[in-house]
């Protein structure tokens, strides 16, 4: 298995980055909600969840290690965000 295939390395390819920063107060990478999806769509077979809304959740958990911001939120924000509907328009 190539590390180039992994969602971490996926997650840098879409941001255009080599690496991210090791602590949010100098975080400045930022992924769109249309971005995630994409990632999402890309790792279909190597993730868990069912549904795309799923797979984006796994995603925004990678975000959380890599400290990679969700629509300028963090992504533990972004995720009950997610929970109470404000994203819904992507997935409908």
């Amino acid at each position: 298995m190539s590390a180039r295939n992994e969602t971490p390395h996926k997650v840098l390819q879409t941001l255009g980055q080599k690496k991210c920063n090791g602590s949010w107060d100098a975080s400045t990478e930022n992924l769109s909600m249309d971005q995630v999806k994409s990632v999402a769509e890309a790792q279909k077979d190597r993730l868990t969840g069912k549904t795309l809304y799923a797979r984006c959740r796994e995603i925004m958990g990678t975000c959380v290690a890599m400290r990679v911001r969700i629509e300028g939120m963090e992504p533990k924000a972004a995720l009950n965000a997610m929970s109470e509907g404000e994203f819904n328009e992507h997935f409908s």
